[in-house]
């Protein structure tokens, strides 16, 4: 350890040389858990309903939270994942010399294991009344300040840890002292199993695609780079599934679904993390209208399992995910907000100087389909707080997407917005690989090499197009952001157990 010991943590080592003078082992390597605190509790319950009380035997497991020395007696909360339970320590039951061990060497914060048998008191909590007891992990380090509160005459503990940037650094201090961040990620694992039941019942098979790529794509991203020593060669972390999934449509597979961890070399802010979780799905057989059903469908019944309605609240915004969804033709949208035709600006040129008539700040290198985007995020996205969907987008900024019939100008693509922010982006594929190989050099030819927006050639890809792809609809939505909203947290980090943050100082 780098840091010099406070004077907690000395009085603490001080007590693990004590303890192992005395032939006690402060970490033992077994534990001899029967039940956690949840199942104790249901146990007695059941017996005490039965006229048993007292019965019910068990060993219990878990971090001291809270301590009440009384004389000859002493209670204690230890907390594990399961919940809290009281223990009961009495010198008639252990012995004066026990009880006064237990008060002089555990903490808050060390992890005990209690046998004994299950009582009620006569406040009416259910209590282990201890028989013997030992020391499963001495916690060197106070967990962080906290105040006192009494409740029903007893004294429970708070956590104080509320600084964002230390409590992101500490996540297990965070997750420790923290009951509202252990439930964060309850309901992240619940919308990650939600998904999958969904699409599984669906017929949809799920796959993994690899992470490192020789050749990224999918998105309109900046990749991370690494190096293989051995092959000599620069691969990517991928910034997409989307490609090796429609190979796989290729191969006869009609519905693909993959839920991993995506990466893109680009800004952090309250809905971006570097290293970020997708759902991704392609389906055989279907457009992007047939998917926007289906997002629908599936989003809806994320929110029925999670949280029991398709109604909740999000930054003081209650928000109603019954189908239909609102759609809106994206050009109509930009329109209305922003007050600029996209239609009747077809160059960049003319769309630039539009936008900084209406005192836009815009890049005049900037290609037409960056400046729709920017167009999008600052004058359309912010407002979109019902469940919208914007479609019919630019061809320059969805290179992967399908023409619309009769207008090679517009590509069938929709994306799904609501509190805000973007949650999902969804084409009907391009299949046809003459077409898909003219827009990865038109690309190449009005993109800088550097620019994030440029999709490299992908021959391998359209190698797989050319034996002939089905028509097919394709899905991605951040996991992250879809926890934001099942938790109404403001911040991706809150979502996200150890999120990228900057070398302290």
């Amino acid at each position: 350890m780098t840091n010099e010991y406070s004077s907690l943590e000395k009085i603490r080592l001080e007590k693990i040389q004590r303890l192992r003078s005395q032939g006690i082992e402060p970490f033992p390597t077994r534990s001899e858990r029967t039940h956690t605190s949840l199942e104790a509790a249901q146990a007695f319950e059941a017996t005490e309903a039965a006229g048993q009380a007292d019965t019910v035997k068990v060993t219990l497991a878990g971090r001291i939270r809270a301590t009440r020395p009384m004389g000859k007696i002493t209670f204690a909360h230890i907390e594990d994942g399961f919940g809290k339970i009281q223990l009961f320590l009495r010198a008639n039951d252990i012995g004066e010399d026990q009880l006064a061990f237990f008060n002089r060497e555990f903490d808050l914060g060390d992890f005990i294991q209690a046998n004994g048998t299950m009582f009620r008191t006569r406040t009416g909590e259910i209590t282990l009344r201890v028989q013997n007891f030992q020391m499963l992990s001495k916690a060197v380090t106070p967990l962080p300040a906290a105040k006192d509160e009494v409740v029903d005459g007893q004294v429970v503990r708070h956590a104080a840890l509320t600084e964002p940037e230390l409590r992101y650094r500490q996540r297990y201090a965070d997750l420790a002292v923290n009951p509202e961040v252990r439930r964060i990620f309850q309901v992240r694992a619940a919308a990650v199993k939600a998904l999958r039941d969904f699409l599984d019942g669906h017929g949809f098979l799920e796959v993994e695609t690899p992470i490192l790529q020789p050749l990224y794509g999918g998105a309109a991203a900046r990749p991370f780079i690494t190096h293989h020593n051995q092959l000599k060669q620069d691969l990517y972390l991928r910034i997409s599934f989307e490609l090796y999934l429609k190979r796989l449509l290729v191969g006869g597979m009609e519905r693909v679904y993959e839920i991993g961890r995506d990466f893109r070399n680009e800004g952090v802010d309250r809905t971006h993390n570097p290293e970020f979780t997708q759902l991704e799905f392609y389906i055989a057989y279907a457009d992007y209208e047939k998917v926007m059903v289906l997002t629908e469908e599936m989003v809806g019944a994320v929110f029925e399992s999670v949280l029991g309605s398709r109604k909740f609240t999000y930054q003081g915004h209650v928000i109603d995910l019954t189908p239909p969804w609102t759609r809106m033709r994206l050009s109509d949208g930009l329109a209305e907000m922003a007050g600029i035709d996209i239609i009747q600006h077809p160059t960049a040129e003319s769309l630039g100087e539009a936008m900084r008539s209406r005192g836009m700040a815009v890049d005049p290198k900037m290609p037409r389909g960056k400046l729709i985007d920017k167009l999008l995020s600052d004058c359309l996205e912010p407002i979109l707080i019902q469940p919208t969907f914007l479609y019919d987008y630019p061809r320059e900024i969805s290179p992967l997407a399908k023409s619309m019939p009769g207008d090679p100008t517009t590509v069938e693509r929709f994306e799904g917005f609501m509190a805000g922010f973007e949650l999902c982006n969804a084409f009907t594929e391009l299949n046809d690989p003459l077409d898909q190989e003219a827009r990865f050099f038109e690309m190449g030819r009005d993109y800088n090499v550097d620019d994030e927006e440029r999709h490299p050639m992908d021959e391998d890809y359209l190698q797989a197009m050319r034996y002939g792809m089905p028509p097919c609809g394709g899905f991605g939505m951040g996991v992250d952001r879809l926890t934001m909203l099942l938790t109404d947290s403001s911040n991706i980090r809150e979502v996200i157990l150890f999120p990228h943050l900057r070398k302290e100082d």
